[in-house]
């Protein structure tokens, strides 16, 4: 680390190899000796914590463990780094019962984990950094008490660019669970997540467990450019294979095993066939577009940012860092923010040719950070957060290409704003299929940790686009949450053309979830709840017709494409709301759907049909599903039909 002096000085820990930043009584940033010696480390701040290889294991345990407890609406966030080298020991690999020396903890809310090498394969963890179900029972399921758990609300964290050799124990809270005999499966990694929980280049050396496998339920997310040696499990065991869906893009598994709602896969080697109605899963060969979201590394003793370039029909991992596959940044190019900056001062660094780094923690805003910079790259660390204090935008993007932005939550604020993240300004014809602007992991929520209002979360008004996985949330719990409360129409609206959405979570807003107007879009995996909180049928009609599509492809769009959708309803008990469909589009042979599925969870009422007029209902009233845990579902393999 830096010996450049700070205001309160350097403390010496009496733990051997480990030196430790103190800042009054709180202990921050925590890094090896030998790593300090060799790498001038940037000031980011007390809330990213970077571990070295002579860090002794259960300083590594204590400190993430003591993150792992975070509240699932808290302001603290945190970002932890690994150095180079290899963590724990593998000696218990074939039987975690017997592991000693592992490196095991639960990853909590506000938790990004990311290796500081140039490949996964240059951080090697021996153990486990997991997130497990909570013991519990969601909807009203089977109570017997022990057995059946959920992971529908493990949201906001996140793990990448580092290898697990799976060696997972109980640890912490898990030692208070009841788990059936078997749960240490040996060479077993679970990542038991819902939305905003990506997984990205990832090396699993052994198999990945999706949904904590015995009883859990869970939603599930997105994982990208990464590598599971063994089998990946989407639901197992004592329920039923209870997975709602997940996205993979450009990968390798060995295999996958499970039943769900929706499950998709573009450019993943390993990956089962297309079988979907009445399976589950989707298959493409290739992916057509896309870009990897940047990340921190250090080479030659010098913290850089690789930004990967956009490449088309992908398959596969790719992990290098070679300037045929992106750019190289130095780290003296980026503005590294804290929490405490203003709007001004951080728009004054970009409007100078700075990148932006945002340390985390929340950023409360009284004007839009503004990029008005081709090429420029925001990247967040450890969810750093947005949060918009005036009715205006958290970030407005200009008429320009090629900008990169990635790792942020945005969280509306109690004056309403008309657009979250805007893209380009309305009426831009900006845009560059070579170079396309990308949001990796940008997350948006009104309502939740406070009370919000936004008309739209996220506007996209420039062309050749890709939103590489997006979660767009108007709260369904929290704080400020209600029919009148935080009120917001629209998660997406897609104005450009040849804009591409790959894992695309919209749910819970008032109107239609996603408009889009643009031309030439393509979608590859979409996740929506309708929203559950219509107070009757009459407050929800969009004029004659029973409530808003989920999808809606506007009627003057000739040419789009969307792969595997899922489109579900909770309203609530009493009301007995419906929609008269799940997605709307204008009925083109160039307007193009594939494998869509509508279900009821539980609550009252449905849907009539799957798409415009056609496919079949779905209706409380009428259940009947595959899947454990909902109550009705149907599936439309293509429209048109014919």
């Amino acid at each position: 680390m830096s010996r450049k002096r700070v205001a309160l000085g350097w403390a010496l820990t009496g733990i051997t190899g480990a030196l430790v930043l103190a800042v009054g009584p709180v202990v921050t940033p925590v890094i090896g000796a030998s790593a300090a010696s060799a790498t001038t480390t940037p000031d980011f701040g007390p809330n990213v914590t970077i571990f070295d290889p002579t860090t002794p294991v259960d300083v590594i345990n204590s400190t993430l463990q003591s993150y792992s407890t975070e509240a699932e609406f808290s302001a603290n966030r945190r970002a932890v780094f690994f150095m180079p080298g290899t963590y724990g020991s593998a000696a218990g690999a074939n039987n975690p019962s017997t592991a000693t020396g592992i490196v095991n903890s639960e990853v909590g809310y506000y938790t990004s984990i990311q290796g500081l090498g140039s490949s996964p394969n240059d951080v090697v963890i021996n153990g486990a950094l997991h997130v497990e179900p909570v013991q519990g029972n969601p909807y009203g399921n089977p109570t017997d008490g022990t057995l059946y758990s959920n992971s529908l609300t493990q949201f906001w964290r996140s793990m990448s660019n580092l290898s697990i050799n799976p060696i997972q124990r109980p640890v912490g809270a898990d030692a208070t669970r009841v788990y059936p005999e078997g749960i240490e499966d040996p060479h077993t990694l679970r990542w038991a997540v819902s939305q905003a929980a990506p997984l990205r280049r990832v090396n699993v050396l052994g198999n990945l467990d999706l949904t904590g496998r015995y009883g859990a339920y869970a939603f599930g997310t997105y994982v990208a450019n990464s590598k599971v040696s063994g089998q990946v499990v989407s639901g197992d065991g004592f329920v039923e294979k209870a997975q709602a869906h997940w996205y993979t893009r450009d990968s390798q598994i060995g295999s996958w095993d499970g039943r769900a709602v929706n499950i998709v896969y573009s450019g993943v080697t390993g990956a089962p066939v297309t079988d979907f109605s009445p399976g589950d899963k989707t298959n493409l060969a290739t992916t057509p577009v896309s870009r990897d979201a940047p990340f921190l590394y250090v080479n030659g003793g010098q913290f850089r940012v690789f930004v990967p370039a956009a490449k088309q029909d992908t398959a596969g991992v790719n992990w290098s860092t070679s300037t045929a596959n992106g750019r190289q940044l130095a780290i003296d190019t980026f503005y590294i923010a804290k929490p405490s900056d203003t709007a001004a001062t951080i728009n004054a660094r970009l409007q100078s040719g700075k990148n932006l780094i945002l340390t985390p923690g929340v950023y409360n805003l009284d004007a839009p950070l503004q990029v008005t910079r081709k090429d420029t790259v925001v990247m967040g660390l450890g969810y750093a957060t947005l949060a918009p204090m005036t009715g205006r935008a958290a970030l407005e993007i200009g008429n320009v290409d090629g900008v990169v932005v990635s790792g942020l939550t945005v969280d509306a604020g109690a004056v309403n704003s008309n657009v979250l993240v805007q893209v380009g300004k309305p009426g831009s014809s900006v845009g560059d299929p070579r170079n396309p602007t990308t949001l990796s992991d940008v997350f948006v929520r009104v309502g939740g940790p406070h009370a919000g209002k936004a008309t739209t979360s996220v506007e996209v008004n420039n062309n050749y686009v890709i939103l590489d996985h997006s979660w767009l949330w108007r709260a369904d719990h929290g704080t400020g949450v209600g029919w009148a409360a935080n009120v917001a129409d629209h998660g997406l609206v897609v104005n450009g053309d040849g804009v591409t959405a790959l894992g695309l979570f919209v749910e819970h807003y008032q109107k239609n979830q996603v408009v889009w107007n643009g031309d030439r879009g393509t979608t590859i995996f979409y996740q929506s709840e309708m929203p559950y909180d219509p107070p009757s049928q009459a407050a929800y009609m969009n004029g004659s017709k029973e409530g808003y599509a989920s999808y809606l492809v506007s009627p003057g769009v000739t040419d789009h494409d969307a792969i595997g959708l899922a489109v579900y309803t909770f309203f609530q008990a009493g009301a007995n709301v419906h929609v008269s469909s799940a997605i709307e589009a204008p009925t083109s042979r160039r307007v193009a759907f594939e494998s869509m599925t509508s279900t009821v969870i539980l609550g009252d009422g449905g849907i009539r049909h799957v798409i415009n007029s056609t496919g079949a209902a779905v209706d409380a009233a009428s259940p009947g599903s595959q899947v454990a845990g909902l109550t009705a579902m149907t599936r439309l393999t293509a429209f048109p039909t014919a």
